[in-house]
Formats: structure tokens, C-alpha cells, sequence
């Protein structure tokens, strides 16, 4: 309560500056929304031969509000949960470092809720309302992330459950939008993504493992054990690159998506970031490094595939 008392007498949200709340976003994690809604667009051009920017936009800022907003929830129902504090690694801070209030957090976070329904309904009027069913559940699966009696997050599916929505799906609904359908190819594609963005919260659980522990948390990494979870993570990058290797070779995709192997230095380094360091300080950058692989893996496919199209 004392700790709880003192955060609320620190700097008020007034004062707070613009790198206060665009930390609270954690822009490092929001590369997972932007580089599927490009791939998925990417397909779609490949596909159809055209694109609707009206679409591309509201697709983009949709996922990248709900992913922001999910970044929020996180960050209240953790302090809810007395998990953060002002010495926390990796976390926006602005609750407890720089004194805005939980309920000021969490009602920005609806915010960003509601203005991606809105984008979300425009899709769904120009496209189908299964959109909006889909996205319905998406946004669900954002707050229960964090939030709820049974956190995602706490558990061993958080890997999953991300990977899911904002790598496979968010591909899937950017190419539907586009073409009014979804292709085997669109769903091959998008397998990567899945892994490499499911590869983001591994690499979070791998830094936090310790703290996760003392708090109750039933994380992969914590079943997994530290080394157990950095192998599991160096296998998530090898099977991206590999998979890509082998549509190629299948004649699924065309050969200038082994454009990707650029990346392959960043996920060396993530990986090796990890390896003897038990220091949440020490793994940011093999966190930053994680996410930068996700980012430029996703962008160099899109680049491929516009290459592909010369």
C-alpha cells in the first residue's frame, strides 16, 4: 500500500512527455503488427495485381492500436498484480516510474479498443462481417492477455496464442481484404511470422523467468527451464528460415523470398544474447534483437515477393 502511495504522488500525468506515453506503447513489440499487415498485402498485390489503400491503412493502424492497447492492459493488470514496480525491466513504466494513474492507463487502452472497431467495421462493411467476427475475437484474446481471472500470459500458451493472432491471422485478414479470399500460399507464407512472433514472447519469458517464478507464472520458458527455452527459441528461428527454403524449393513461393537470410545475423545474435546470462538488464538486447529479427524477417519477404513481381 505504502509502494501503491507513492507511485501516486509522483509526477502527475500532466507533465508527463510524449516519450512517457510512447514508452507505454512499448514501440519495440509493435513491429509484430506492422511487418504482417505488409506481408499480407504483399501477397495480396502477387495475387490480384492491386491494392486498396483504404484497406492497407485501416488494417495497419487497426493492429497497430490493438497491439499497443494489449501492451497497456499488460502494463495495468501488472501492477495490478504487484508484478512491476519502478525497478522492472522491459516494461513502459509510466504507472509506476513516472506516476500516471492505472485508470488513466487502462481507459486509454479502450480507447485504442475503440477507434480499432471502428476501422474495424469500415473493413467489415466494404468486405464481409466475418471480418468482424474475426476481430471481435481478437480483441478478446488482447485483454485476456493480461487480463481476466486466467491470464494468457501466465501460462505455457502465450507463445501460441500470440503467434496465432498476430502473426497467422493478422497475414490472413490483410490478404482477405484485399482479394475476398484466403490461398494455400497465403497460409504457408504466413506460418513464419507465427513462429517469429511467437519467438518475441518466448524471448520476454526467457528475460523475465526469474521474476515470473517468484510471482506463480506457468510460462513455457519456466517449464521449459532457461536452457530448454534458448533452444526452443534458436529452433523457432532455424524452422523460419528453413520453411521458407523448402516453399521455395516446392515451387510454392519464388526464389527471391531467400532474401530473407539477411536477417539470419540478427537471429544469431538474439540467440546468443541469451546464452549465460541470467540478467534481465543484460537479455534487452538480445530482446531488441529477437523483435528486429521478426521485423526485418517480415519486411524482406514483402520485398521478395515485390521482386518476384519485376
Amino acid at each position: 500500500m505504502q509502494s501503491q502511495l507513492q507511485h501516486n504522488s509522483s509526477p502527475t500525468v500532466e507533465k508527463a512527455s510524449w516519450k512517457v506515453w510512447w514508452q507505454l506503447t512499448r514501440p519495440h513489440t509493435l513491429t509484430a503488427a506492422f511487418a504482417p499487415v505488409l506481408l499480407g498485402t504483399a501477397l495480396a498485390i502477387e495475387n490480384s495485381g492491386r491494392i486498396h489503400w483504404g484497406m492497407f491503412l485501416s488494417m495497419l493502424v487497426a493492429s497497430l492500436f490493438i497491439q499497443a492497447a494489449t501492451n497497456m492492459f499488460n502494463e495495468y493488470y501488472d501492477f495490478k498484480r504487484g508484478l512491476d514496480n519502478e525497478n522492472s525491466v522491459g516494461i513502459g513504466g509510466a504507472i509506476v516510474r513516472h506516476g500516471i494513474q492505472p485508470k488513466t492507463v487502462l481507459n486509454l487502452a479502450f480507447s485504442l479498443y475503440g477507434i480499432s472497431v471502428l476501422l474495424g467495421a469500415y473493413i467489415s462493411i466494404s468486405t464481409s462481417w466475418w471480418v468482424a467476427a474475426v476481430g471481435v475475437v481478437s480483441l478478446a484474446a488482447g485483454y485476456l492477455y493480461t487480463g481476466g481471472p486466467l491470464p494468457i500470459a501466465y501460462t505455457p500458451f502465450g507463445e501460441l496464442v500470440s503467434g496465432f493472432f498476430m502473426g497467422i491471422l493478422i497475414i490472413l485478414i490483410s490478404f482477405y481484404i484485399q482479394t475476398g479470399t484466403v490461398t494455400s500460399t497465403s497460409v504457408l507464407v504466413s506460418f513464419p511470422s507465427f513462429l517469429l512472433v511467437g519467438a518475441i514472447l518466448l524471448a520476454n519469458n526467457i528475460r523475465d523467468l526469474d521474476g515470473d517464478k517468484e510471482f506463480g507464472r506457468k510460462t513455457l520458458a519456466i517449464l521449459l527451464g532457461r536452457t530448454g527455452a534458448i533452444r526452443l527459441l534458436a529452433g523457432m528461428f532455424a524452422l523460419s528460415y528453413i520453411w521458407v527454403i523448402g516453399l521455395i524449393f516446392a515451387g510454392v513461393v519464388s526464389p527471391w523470398l531467400a532474401i530473407v537470410a539477411l536477417s539470419i545475423p540478427s537471429a544469431i545474435k538474439a540467440t546468443k544474447g541469451f546464452i549465460g546470462n541470467s540478467n534481465p538488464l543484460q537479455m534487452m538486447p538480445a530482446m531488441a534483437a529477437t523483435a528486429k529479427t521478426n521485423t526485418i524477417f517480415g519486411l524482406l519477404l514483402s520485398v521478395g515477393i515485390f521482386l518476384s513481381l519485376l
